[in-house]
């Protein structure tokens, strides 16, 4: 690594320790979450967020570390990050239902992305939390199952679709579907209910008949389910 160039580093042990030498590290320790986003202290600065959720706080701490290394000012910099809307299929807002119910969307399609993904809206203050999965991969599901129903089942009401295969074939994995993750999902969910949609029409009329003013809606998943998502808003 030459001289002009650097890495930067969630400020964690066992990423610190796989770190090249110049290494910067950062963090975003105990970020203030709000309906609106969040507030943190970096460098010295209060940074004010306008995306929800404390995996975005680590996020913009990172983003705001690399700025300062590529010579933008700190000060502009954090002022800049305050009007960051976030991007598309991320936690992004699709609209409200015919009884009023706000719809989002995420690209999570990992354990960990979808923990983040429902920890986030939760900071929306949702009366109930509707969870909607859609595996990504055969391979991840038979890999991840149990994971992934365990993060999805922090929702109030969860709900998993059809695996969603891109480049693989479902005959190269027998005996792998959604189910895997949606009983994952019932064994962590303490009672809570976990419904298995394979199709999208199913999950749309399940949703439709499930969902009530005061709920927040989260659909989540690497395919088409964001169009899912849109048809309970059209």
């Amino acid at each position: 690594m030459s001289a002009s160039e650097h890495a930067v580093v969630w400020d964690r042990p066992e990423l610190l320790a796989l770190r090249p030498a110049g290494a910067v590290s950062y963090d975003a320790p105990e970020p203030v979450l709000h309906p609106g986003g969040s507030r943190f202290r970096w460098r010295g600065s209060e940074v004010a967020l306008a995306v929800p959720g404390a995996h975005n706080a680590l996020n913009a701490a990172g983003a705001l570390t690399a700025c300062e290394l590529a010579g933008v000012d700190p000060a502009r910099a954090v002022a800049a990050i305050a009007s960051f809307g976030g991007v598309r299929r991320r936690l992004e807002r699709l609209g409200r239902t015919g009884a009023g119910v706000p719809v989002y969307d995420d690209y999570a399609h990992h354990p960990t992305e979808v923990a983040a993904a429902i920890a986030a809206a939760r900071t929306l203050a949702p009366g109930r939390l509707v969870a909607v999965l859609q595996p990504h991969l055969y391979s991840r599901t038979q890999a991840l199952a149990r994971e992934l129903g365990a993060a999805l089942a922090r929702a109030d009401v969860a709900a998993v679709l059809a695996v969603y295969p891109a480049r693989e074939r479902a005959e190269d994995f027998p005996g792998v579907d959604g189910r895997m993750v949606a009983s994952a999902a019932a064994d962590a969910a303490g009672g809570r209910t976990v419904a298995w949609l394979p199709r999208h029409d199913d999950a749309r009329g399940f949703l439709q008949a499930t969902l009530r003013p005061g709920d927040l809606c989260l659909v989540m998943g690497a395919g088409d389910i964001d169009a899912l998502g849109r048809a309970l808003v059209a």
